[in-house]
């Protein structure tokens, strides 16, 4: 495997930034981004790139790899900042919301403990497949009372007729119930908190079976485009063999290439792409 030195060194955010620029503009095409194919779209995104950044000596294989990261990193943090906005509350400012996405994005695991690609969110963040989706009905962390003044306009909250000999005040609750009420809140809470960490992994697990997935994908590309090299470098070596003068060669170099003239023909009729075999060919019935 290439040394970091070898395919460029560390990722400078410069870099980063341009990658995601590059595969905004190529993906999000209004003309070609949904039908293009893996290998092209890396090829584009791979020139769109080099033009911001000349002499660049990252190839079409760096930048999906980098990518890879990325897009999980990110992916990540738009999660985060959802389940910050569901426990956001009116008053706090946004600087809580963000520190709140934070510890999200450290909990989920399977990563990094702090998110540090800001400049590459600006860039993608208003794409469909950043688009941060609240997760659910908003967490209260202090609980608030039912009733928050002293009026109200039940019936059984109104204040007895005048007539009554006796003002009945509603029952405070004791302390026993008071703290067993507490405990099953933090209990609650953290049942949630629970359930969300197991949801996030299960997330992971999911996107790192696409992520291997993926990785087929580009073996396969890439197998079938060795594939298709070859057969193109053994057309070209046939229409030179077929091609070749031999009228000032010897008897035997003439007999060489004559035998290797029908070996060329076998390929083409017998369509066998396996090794050179000729020795039917000198049988003296043929």
């Amino acid at each position: 495997m290439a040394s970091s030195i070898e395919t460029g060194g560390a990722w400078s955010t410069m870099e980063d930034v341009s990658l995601c620029e590059a595969w905004l503009r190529v993906c999000h095409c209004p003309l070609s981004g949904n039908e293009m194919k893996f290998f092209h779209m890396w090829k584009k995104i791979h020139a769109d790139f080099c033009e911001k950044i000349p002499d660049s000596p990252r190839t079409e294989m760096a930048l999906s790899s980098r990518w890879k990261l990325l897009n999980k990193e990110m992916a990540k943090w738009r999660d985060a900042l959802a389940k910050a906005m569901n426990l956001y509350r009116s008053g706090e400012n946004r600087t809580n919301e963000l520190i709140q996405a934070q510890m999200w994005f450290g909990a989920t695991g399977g990563g990094k403990k702090k998110f540090t690609h800001h400049e590459c969110w600006e860039v993608v963040k208003h794409c469909k497949r950043f688009t941060i989706i609240p997760t659910g009905p908003e967490v209260v962390l202090n609980e608030t009372p039912l009733r928050d003044s002293m009026t109200s306009d039940s019936p059984l909250d109104s204040p007895m007729s005048e007539d009554s000999p006796i003002q009945k005040e509603p029952r405070p609750i004791g302390r026993k119930a008071a703290k067993a009420k507490k405990t099953g809140n933090s209990s609650n809470f953290n049942s949630k908190f629970l359930e969300e960490i197991a949801r996030q992994n299960s997330i992971r697990l999911e996107m790192e079976q696409k992520r291997q997935d993926m990785e087929v994908a580009i073996q396969a590309e890439q197998s079938r485009e060795k594939e298709y090299l070859r057969k193109k470098d053994q057309q070209k070596t046939d229409r030179e063999t077929m091609a070749m003068d031999t009228s000032h060669m010897s008897p035997e170099t003439k007999q060489y290439w004559k035998l290797e003239r029908r070996d060329v023909m076998r390929r083409r009729l017998f369509q066998d792409d396996g090794p050179s075999n000729t020795d039917w060919l000198n049988d003296q019935n043929y």
